[in-house]
């Protein structure tokens, strides 16, 4: 994680505790984008990664619109700007229009052997720092010489022929050279106390080097120890991982479909946020999915400079243009996120794949935030094999498919989802076939509220599909 976008983190990490098991549940927010996510794991470690990995894409998220806003600051209205601005949305565009086609080129199985962190302990060990540190004291300390005692023999007077005939002459020169060599003598003393403290002091010093080489290449290799313990650890989950997927683990199995969701690229401004449910006994897997509201894709279709006012032109799309944009995007993601997870199924987990886009958008009326489920639809996998991707349009496949939309998603209208999750029991809450239930006592007045819901859409579907009619909104 970047740790310049570190004070945007807020992380609340507790844990849920079931009769036999606990999970650690993670709500993380980033201020900087106003982004929030609940991840979820069994595993400390892992749900660490999964924190750790999720913060590493805001933060490049958020670096990009940092560097976007500081490049768009410094750079003069300009023909090349608008270009730059028109080429970007051009390719913006682009990628919108090839998300189903580029998923083709992904095996969107997961790579086992990816998951292994075969990284090395980079930190270096301290001893070669402190031999350097050793070389240098060394190499100091040597260029001190040690004081060369003086010779006594030197400082013996020299007596000429008056010295020898008047004796007081002559004590005075011995007098003298005493003195002299009391002199040399003390300052040599002098010089030799002061080396004496500096060789003390070296080799204080170079014991404290050595003694800490000591102490500090034990901690390192403890370090070193502890980097390829939790290493060897983190490994093994992955292969225990893996081994409860290949024996048809249920929960190792939604943990997989989440992490091939996870690894599906999409333009920045879309959310990829996602909640999974796996049903072992039917094999069928539930995807309450985030679909982009439309403010999440641009509207923008050239920029162009007015070289006479000296400023931009933004050119933007018609209702009509942006509207089949919208709406054949979301369908792409729809099949595209059933492809990857029926592409990935390595073990043949998933029989069926029931799919819920939810939209959170404004409503226009009100003003208040609405999350809406605007697409619905149950694909089993045999059915899905059968059609090629790369050929298909988005909008027929998913009505072949016998998806449930409104007539115009971009009017995020809500429709009734094909099933949904219950978070009490963990089972899907399915629609209902309700006439059949009825006779002809019964009391409608009487009847529950979800089923007099279900009961209202039955009769509509099937008058409507009498006329080759599909019921799509409630």
């Amino acid at each position: 994680m970047k740790d310049i976008y570190a004070d945007l983190h807020d992380i609340n990490i507790y844990p849920q505790y079931t009769k036999t098991s606990v999970k650690y549940i993670a709500e993380i927010r980033h201020k900087g984008l106003k982004s929030y996510r609940v991840i979820t794991d069994s595993s400390q470690h892992i749900l660490a990664s999964k924190i750790e990995a999720q913060f590493e894409i805001w933060d490049d998220r958020r670096e990009k619109i940092v560097q976007k806003t500081k490049k768009e600051k410094e750079k003069n209205a300009s023909l090349a700007l608008a270009v730059e601005k028109t080429n970007e949305v051009k390719i913006l565009l682009k990628d919108i229009e090839n998300l189903l086609l580029n998923t083709l080129n992904v095996d969107n199985a997961i790579d086992w052997d990816s998951l292994i962190d075969k990284s090395k302990f980079s930190v270096p060990n301290p001893k070669l720092k402190i031999e350097e540190q050793l070389k240098d004291l060394e190499h100091s300390f040597s260029l001190k010489k040690i004081p060369k005692e003086p010779l006594k023999k030197y400082f013996e007077p020299d007596f000429s022929l008056f010295d020898l005939l008047f004796k007081s002459l002559k004590q005075k020169k011995v007098k003298k050279a005493e003195e002299a060599w009391q002199k040399e003598l003390e300052d040599w003393e002098s010089r030799m106390e002061d080396y004496q403290k500096e060789k003390l002091d070296f080799e204080n010093k170079k014991d404290e080097l050595l003694k800490d080489s000591v102490q500090l290449e034990i901690q390192w290799e403890q370090q070193k120890l502890d980097f390829y313990k939790r290493q060897e650890e983190a490994n093994n989950k992955v292969e225990e991982f893996k081994h409860r997927y290949q024996n048809l683990d249920p929960d190792a199995i939604q943990e997989y479909c989440e992490l091939v969701l996870n690894r599906s690229i999409y333009p920045d401004s879309f959310p990829k946020d996602f909640d999974l449910e796996y049903n072992p006994e039917t094999k069928v897997l539930l995807v309450e999915y985030l679909l982009p509201s439309p403010d999440c894709l641009p509207r923008l279709s050239e920029v162009k400079f007015i070289a006479t006012r000296k400023e931009f032109k933004e050119v933007n799309m018609s209702e009509a243009q942006f509207s089949k944009l919208y709406d054949t995007t979301i369908y792409k993601i729809v099949l595209r996120t059933i492809h990857e997870l029926y592409e990935s199924d390595q073990v043949n987990s998933l029989d069926a794949i029931i799919f819920n886009g939810w939209v959170s958008a404004i409503n226009k009326a009100t003003g208040k935030m609405l999350n809406s489920c605007i697409v619905s639809i149950e694909v089993k996998k045999s059915e899905f094999l059968e059609i090629d991707v790369a050929y298909i349009d988005p909008k027929t496949c998913f009505k072949k498919l016998k998806g449930i939309s409104s007539s115009k998603l971009i009017g995020i209208t809500a429709i009734q989802p094909v099933a949904q999750m219950n978070r009490y029991d963990k089972r899907f809450i399915s629609s209902q076939d309700v006439i059949e239930k009825l006779n002809e006592g019964s009391n409608i007045a009487a009847m529950d509220w979800q089923e007099f819901e279900h009961l209202i859409r039955e009769i509509f579907e099937k008058e409507l599909q009498s006329h080759d009619g599909e019921v799509k909104v409630t």
